[in-house]
């Protein structure tokens, strides 16, 4: 007589009445999930001839993998670049972004003194997430090796050259690259070509931003392994039709095969006009990586906050270095971005999820256990009614929010 009972003792959940995106489509399916991975109900069926112990009814909604937000540099009155109690500071911006359907996310550092680096990137442990939070996938390094021009909201006497043009420059600054998935540079500095190659042997993602770079020094970046553009547009020099800068990677025939450039674009509808969203995602939407870029404003009312070592003012929706109109990062949340993009751009449902998910997976090379519902991938979703707002968010299959 064969056995009715699963070959895992551990329990199986199906979440019934639900669209998931899968495929790049919303499909009308169940979801199975066993011990925080995605199952193949067939083999469950043939092979262990298994069911269901729990029943979730998702009562029609959209249920999409989480979302992944690979620049933020902090929330609710957190500022990662401060270096005060830096793990209280990510697991309560952790716990939040549990709100906003972020699953996973890279705490992100503004250019910064090498003591803050020293102190901080020890403390930032990758982790998986759960109940407590969103997991850590990383650090961001954003700066110091970048443009002066170009600096923005960037403190100009922390800004770095790299004098060896070797690991060693990074190494006095950050102290460690242990716990780093990101480092944010400024291709046309000297000595970068090395810098990026020997990064990328490291595993860590090379970012061009800040910059004003031509596009033949971009084009070089990326053939020796750069394969992100931070927050595209913003700190860059402008499209310009005899040299289309950093912004000619997105249409560039000089890449190396099968390489996609990615590129983040902060879609709070202030950084980016949502004319050049179009323009972005029309030419490559395969590359297209929300990020919020969000300051420790985020999630707090108006007026005077920090950023790294700057002060910043908040008015409405925007951010300034305080005194000036130069923008430094947003106060927006994942799930506004993914709102904004959709309604700007006039992209699929699929589309926006997926620029919020599975991109930024397949941008940091994780994308065989998140940002996808694929068998055997990470039991990390979000619940999401027909108006892309968040409704649930589950973490290895275990509800950690809901509305």
């Amino acid at each position: 007589m064969p056995s009715n009972k699963s070959v895992s003792e551990e329990p199986i959940t199906q979440f019934v009445n639900c669209r998931i995106l899968k495929d790049h489509q919303l499909q009308r399916e169940d979801l199975w999930v066993r011990e925080g991975k995605i199952l193949n109900p067939e083999k469950l069926f043939f092979d262990e001839e298994g069911y269901a112990d729990h029943q979730v009814d998702c009562e029609s909604k959209i249920l999409a993998p989480g979302f992944i937000d690979v620049q933020i540099n902090g929330g609710y009155g957190v500022d990662f670049s401060q270096g005060c109690d830096v793990r209280g500071g990510v697991a309560l911006v952790s716990k939040r972004l549990l709100e906003h359907g972020v699953t996973s996310f890279c705490p992100t550092l503004v250019t910064s003194p090498p003591h803050i680096y020293h102190k901080v990137l020890p403390e930032m442990e990758v982790h998986d997430g759960g109940a407590e939070g969103a997991g850590v996938l990383g650090v961001h390094l954003e700066g110091p090796f970048i443009s002066r021009e170009k600096r923005g909201a960037h403190p100009e006497h922390c800004l770095r050259s790299f004098q060896q043009g070797s690991l060693t420059d990074l190494l006095e600054v950050y102290g460690s690259l242990d716990n780093v998935s990101i480092v944010t540079l400024a291709p046309e500095l000297p000595g970068s070509p090395t810098v990026i190659q020997e990064l990328v042997k490291m595993g860590v993602t090379v970012s061009l931003g800040h910059s004003v770079a031509d596009l033949s020094q971009a084009e070089q970046a990326v053939q020796q392994g750069a394969t992100f553009i931070t927050h595209l547009f913003n700190a860059m020099l402008p499209f310009h039709h005899r040299d289309p800068g950093i912004v000619g990677l997105l249409t560039s025939d000089q890449l190396p095969p099968n390489c996609t450039v990615f590129y983040g674009m902060i879609a709070d509808g202030i950084h980016t006009n949502p004319a050049a969203l179009r323009i972005a995602h029309r030419a490559h939407p395969s590359g297209l990586v929300l990020v919020t870029d969000a300051i420790t404003a985020m999630g707090l009312p108006p007026g005077h906050h920090t950023l790294g070592q700057q002060h910043i003012q908040i008015d409405g929706l925007h951010a300034y270095v305080a005194g000036t109109n130069t923008l430094c990062g947003s106060i927006a949340t994942m799930d506004m971005c993914v709102r904004h993009f959709r309604k700007a751009s006039g992209c699929s449902v699929e589309a926006a999820l997926e620029a919020a998910s599975l991109h930024p997976a397949q941008l940091l090379g994780i994308s065989q256990h998140k940002g996808t519902l694929d068998y055997g991938s990470d039991a990390d979703f979000v619940l999401l009614d027909d108006s892309l707002h968040v409704k649930a968010t589950y973490i290895g299959g275990e509800e950690v929010w809901r509305k």
